[in-house]
């Protein structure tokens, strides 16, 4: 089964290693990126969100109305928007690009930056809250006639959508989360499961668990499984490391510079599980590497793939053996690594797969379309 590869859409150059050179959306940079990511062999680029940044569905669109092929995965948080309104804002977008979007629903992982859009419920009720969205999302788009829903969340009559997505039956809904409330939202209610970059014993467990947590929701197959890590690429062992080093120095720096006082322990599991991981080892199976995530407090996809395109490669195919379908990746230096990792180790990793998948009888290959309909279908 093909593998998908999923990049980053930021709207600024700012990054873990330094601050950004202008406004916090940049529309330039953010055509560069995503074109990057068009022309070097990525499938589609993660809008992500946070209470004070731009809006990430405006920023979809345009790029959506700018480049042909890539596809868009737009983060969304349940508390900023009625789900009716939101499922018209995504048909609307995937209307824009032709069929392109999946929507990745963000539950919440940080209490501060909740409140700060007026979200005060507690974890396991955002989860609670996340599920009824998820629901509402899918009857939007494959209604044709009214509806009525009446949860603990969410509760009104006699709705329904007069613009539908492209893609048929939907677009995809993609989910991540580290705590049992996440598993079991997640797990029945998403058709991607996300997951940061840990080490293969854990990664194992944790797709277990959501096999698990799917099969108890009476699901016949598990959620697609996203593994996210940031590679950092040499053309020898020795020169990766060096520039891993001297990323971790610009990370340090960087992470003092932002909280002088400190970082603040990280609230939500994944974080925690990734600074659990970095202080048992720095190093796991053939290529990760966990100092950075530790510099940057654990916050989002920061545990790093160290090595030569091959090692790398190599490291991923790893993760595929699990069953990982998606590789989510990102460098520092967005635009340079993009095309990097575009041409150096996406190719190894796509044309390893697809001489597995002939050796074993199976279509090397499928249409984007098809990808779609199959995780849809999950």
């Amino acid at each position: 089964m093909p593998i998908e590869f999923l990049g980053i859409a930021a709207l600024n150059d700012g990054s873990e290693t330094r601050a950004r050179s202008g406004a916090s959306f940049d529309p330039g940079y953010t055509l560069r990126l995503a074109r990057a990511h068009e022309d070097h062999g990525w499938d589609r680029i993660l809008f992500a969100y946070h209470s004070g940044a731009p809006d990430p569905t405006a920023a979809a669109a345009f790029v959506g109305s700018r480049l042909e092929r890539i596809g868009i995965l737009l983060a969304h948080r349940p508390n900023v928007s009625y789900p009716t309104y939101a499922a018209k804002a995504i048909a609307t977008l995937d209307q824009i690009s032709g069929g392109r979007v999946n929507v990745h629903i963000i539950t919440g992982g940080s209490d501060v930056d909740q409140a700060a859009e007026g979200d005060r419920l507690s974890k396991d009720e955002r989860y609670a809250r996340t599920g009824e969205y998820i629901r509402i999302l899918k009857d939007v788009w494959t209604r044709r006639e009214r509806f009525d829903f009446h949860g603990d969340h969410y509760d009104f009559e006699g709705f329904v959508s007069d613009v539908w997505p492209v893609q048929q039956p939907r677009p995809g809904v993609s989910f991540g989360g580290s705590s049992p409330a996440a598993y079991a939202i997640g797990a029945a209610e998403s058709d991607v499961y996300a997951l940061w970059g840990e080490p293969l014993k854990d990664t194992a467990e944790q797709i277990a668990t959501i096999t698990a947590a799917a099969a108890a929701a009476g699901r016949a197959e598990r959620p697609r499984i996203q593994v996210a890590f940031r590679p950092i690429l040499g053309a020898t062992e020795e020169l990766a490391w060096a520039k891993a080093e001297d990323i971790l120095r610009q990370v340090e720096r960087r992470t003092a510079e932002l909280a002088p006082g400190g970082l603040a322990a990280p609230e939500n599991a994944g974080s925690q599980r990734l600074l659990s991981i970095a202080r048992e080892g720095d190093r796991y199976d053939r290529a990760l590497w966990t100092k950075v995530a530790a510099a940057a407090g654990g916050r989002g996809n920061s545990n790093a793939l160290v090595g030569t395109p091959e090692t790398v490669a190599a490291a991923l195919l790893d993760y595929v053996d699990l069953g990982v379908d998606i590789i989510s990746a990102r460098g520092y230096d967005y635009v340079d690594d993009t095309i990097d990792f575009g041409r150096s180790v996406i190719p190894l990793v796509r044309d390893e797969v697809a001489r597995r998948d002939a050796a074993s009888g199976l279509t090397p290959s499928v249409t984007d379309e098809t990808r779609r309909e199959r995780h849809v279908a999950a």
